[in-house]
């Protein structure tokens, strides 16, 4: 499969890429919290999670949770430096060489948001489902208990 590259950077102009960065810091911010969220489930759903039977797929998951969340962390610290090194474009000094760097570095933040993104949300689909599964398991336990005999 071929990545297709966006050739539209070109045409950018320095607060559209500037208002692109706000909206990666804000969308990375929200998934770092996130994050916080599947570390309180993990930790509320350990002795279900340790099931002998699915021990090796969950403990794959949450080692991919731990990695999102330190790529994550990376990608917030790319995108402020990023953002910082906007200056080049908004000084009224003609640097074209700047400029072509800075819009190349737009253009790979670009593919690598959008290529975390979507690993991110295969992360969370898959994570919601063990959980999905732990909740009917319990809840089927408490069904089969509360039961009388007739």
């Amino acid at each position: 499969m071929e990545t297709i590259q966006a050739k539209y950077i070109e045409w950018l102009s320095a607060e559209e890429m500037h208002k692109g960065s706000q909206l990666w810091l804000s969308e990375l911010e929200f998934i770092k919290d996130e994050h916080l969220f599947f570390e309180h489930l993990i930790k509320s759903h350990t002795l279900q999670l340790i099931d002998p039977e699915k021990f090796s797929h969950n403990t794959q998951v949450i080692d991919a949770v731990n990695t999102s969340q330190r790529q994550t962390i990376q990608l917030i610290d790319l995108v402020k430096q990023h953002e910082n090194a906007l200056g080049i474009m908004v000084d009224d000094v003609d640097q074209p060489n700047e400029e072509e760097v800075y819009k190349k570095e737009h253009r790979t933040l670009i593919n690598k948001i959008n290529e975390f993104k979507k690993h991110y949300q295969c992360l969370k689909k898959q994570l919601f489902g063990i959980v999905k599964d732990i909740k009917k398991q319990e809840k089927q336990r408490r069904l089969l208990d509360t039961k009388t005999p007739f």
